[in-house]
């Protein structure tokens, strides 16, 4: 039988967002985050629980995000929905952006012949998987290659909108 505590998201998480969200003098007691883990753990096994079915009629395995924004509009989330939609297409370009990268940064490593192994520089990590999207040539190393590829990019964030507001066209 799967523990209670393995069903809820880590209350470290929650309520390290709880106080991103409120003022830095505010003070958050245990059971205020206690409700706020189950109440969020609830949600989520409930808009999951309804992509999973989804998934499930289709004869398909793996929920997807598509999944999950459907979840959400059919479910009467719609303005979840539609920040989650933007949230994936940004996440999307991203992917597609480093990949193009990483593409990039190996055809540049296959024109001057150099394996991942050679010319390494004493403290240089191997590993591309943890610039955050920055790729890196050989031009960095002196062997002219260029790559366009080094700006990282901005991190993808939620921001509460006023419905008063009006929106930028």
């Amino acid at each position: 039988m799967v523990d209670e505590q393995e069903k809820l998201l880590p209350i470290a998480n929650v309520g390290r967002i709880m106080k991103l969200i409120l003022p830095p003098s505010a003070k958050i007691s245990k059971e205020a985050k206690q409700t706020i883990q189950e109440c969020a753990s609830e949600f989520i096994s409930f808009v999951t629980g309804e992509a999973s079915d989804k998934c499930h009629k289709e004869n398909r395995k793996t929920v997807n995000g598509d999944d999950i924004c459907w979840a959400l509009s059919s479910l009467g989330f719609d303005d979840y929905a539609e920040a989650i939609v933007r949230y994936l297409h940004k996440y999307r370009e991203h992917e597609s952006e480093r990949a193009n990268c990483k593409q990039q940064t190996s055809k540049a490593r296959n024109v001057t012949g150099r394996h991942d192994h050679e010319d390494k520089v004493e403290g240089e990590d191997d590993d591309d998987d943890d610039d955050e999207g920055s790729c890196h040539t050989d031009s960095q190393r002196g062997k002219g290659i260029t790559s366009t590829c080094h700006r990282h990019p901005a991190p993808l964030e939620f921001r509460i909108i006023d419905r008063n507001e009006t929106s930028p066209s």
